[in-house]
């Protein structure tokens, strides 16, 4: 196989593992589900790894969380057993993908559909911008961006 074809191959190949990534860091976050062990959302993320929430609101509620250990305990401070969230979905759109090597940035679109512990509703709209890495084979989160564009709450 020539070089660019190699190339051409492994930015494919970047991209899907971006995806897959992307897909189970949702997963793991919908409610309901069973209780995970934090080790499975640290094993998203790299060792050095950035989760922050971006503009004045997002960045208040959020902050800014750095170290995998950190960021774990954080996202799953959210997750059973907590009940925060007695339903929490994500969707993901408007998906852009761009591998360098061995490192990539996304950007998506989330819409965020949530049931408080107390009954309340919501539905947000979010811009995820996040940098990935090769690290070892495999690519993990090491700097993940959210920004809300929006959000509403949902009468019953």
């Amino acid at each position: 196989m020539n070089e660019a074809l190699l190339q051409r191959l492994a930015t494919l190949e970047g991209e899907s593992a971006v995806r897959r990534l992307m897909a189970r860091y949702m997963d793991l976050c919908d409610v309901p589900r069973a209780v995970i062990h934090l080790s499975q959302l640290a094993q998203l993320f790299t060792e050095d790894a950035i989760w922050e929430g971006l503009g004045t609101q997002t960045a208040q509620t959020f902050g800014q969380h750095r170290g995998r250990e950190a960021v774990a305990a954080f996202v799953g401070g959210y997750l059973p057993p907590s009940d925060h969230f007695t339903l929490n979905l994500h969707y993901l759109t408007s998906e852009s993908i761009v591998v360098a090597g061995s490192g990539a940035q996304g950007q998506w679109i989330m819409q965020q559909i949530s049931t408080y512990a107390d009954g309340r509703n919501e539905l947000f709209g979010t811009r995820l911008n996040i940098d990935f890495r090769c690290v070892d084979g495999v690519w993990l989160i090491a700097h993940f961006r959210t920004q809300r564009l929006f959000n509403t709450e949902l009468k019953a």
